[in-house]
């Protein structure tokens, strides 16, 4: 006896969809964007509330150690350390953000010009740019507050200057890349001009490499402002700084190392957030890595 096998239409044949997959995120985007909003949250938390006035000083309440009333204790003034530390906050993510968005401004337009022109005017470009980086911004800032006297504004003008140049070269580099495409190629053809390849297909191209350029010189400025205001050329008081916290806490290091410890570690936090956040993008946005 032989069986007969009946065929089954395509038509009643339901395949199962095909999902693509999706790469997990990256742990140190996911951790560094956690500390980021602690950071950030806390700057805006401060502009409406402290536990105490971070300015005002009580002078029976200096030096108290770590307690129920004063979680991180107080300064030598008598001031609240941990409302010092939600006020510092204000001026790690200003300085960070300005200085940041001023070496983009002045750096990116540069590189991009330079990529796409990269005979005499490109050299020229690239050779001030090394020039300018051959000082650090941190020295940067430190002649600039020597001259025109120390402060957040003078810090953040310093740094953004400082930053520039890196934002150009990353600008240059990937601009050279996009240069060399075939749609490049086809634009020119059609007689676009360069500020219309620039903004069309240049900038969209070259923007996640920018996006991780600024998250690391995030983390630079907020160390450099730091180091500023720890020998005195930031922010100055009685404006809260975790730099000058660090500065003040120098001749209580033995008898309470807490002024010290609080403020250091706040500074480590931001600065590791906006690294790590740099670094899971910068592995997120990478061709390369999104096609594993």
């Amino acid at each position: 006896m032989t069986t007969t096998l009946t065929p089954v239409p395509a038509a009643a044949v339901t395949a199962e969809p095909v999902r693509a997959r999706r790469r997990p995120l990256e742990p140190g985007l996911v951790v560094g964007g956690a500390l980021i909003v602690l950071v950030v949250a806390t700057a805006l938390v401060s502009l409406v509330w402290t536990p105490y006035d971070p300015e005002f000083a009580v002078a029976a309440d200096r030096l108290q150690p770590p307690s129920a009333e004063h979680w991180m204790g107080t300064d030598r003034y008598g001031r609240d350390v941990l409302s010092q530390i939600m006020a510092g906050a204000q001026i790690t993510v200003l300085v960070g953000t300005i200085a940041v968005a001023i070496g983009l401004v002045l750096g990116a337009p540069l590189g991009i010009l330079a990529g796409m022109r990269p005979q005499r005017l490109g050299a020229w470009i690239m050779g001030g740019s090394d020039v300018l980086m051959a000082f650090p911004g941190l020295l940067l800032a430190i002649v600039f507050g020597a001259v025109f006297g120390g402060g957040t504004v003078t810090a953040m003008i310093a740094l953004g200057i400082g930053s520039a140049p890196a934002f150009a070269r990353v600008a240059r580099a990937g601009t050279m890349q996009v240069m060399s495409m075939d749609y490049v190629f086809a634009a020119r053809a059609a007689n676009r001009s360069g500020f219309a390849i620039a903004v069309r297909h240049v900038l969209p191209n070259i923007g996640g490499m920018l996006i991780v350029q600024c998250s690391v010189n995030v983390a630079i400025a907020v160390l450099a402002e730091a180091g500023l205001s720890f020998l005195g050329l930031g922010t100055m008081p009685p404006t809260p700084s975790w730099g000058r916290m660090l500065l003040d806490s120098q001749q209580f290091l033995a008898s309470a190392s807490y002024l010290a410890i609080f403020p250091g570690i706040a500074i480590a936090i931001a600065v590791l957030a906006f690294n790590l956040f740099g670094d899971g993008l910068r592995d997120r946005l990478d061709p390369k890595l999104r096609s594993r």
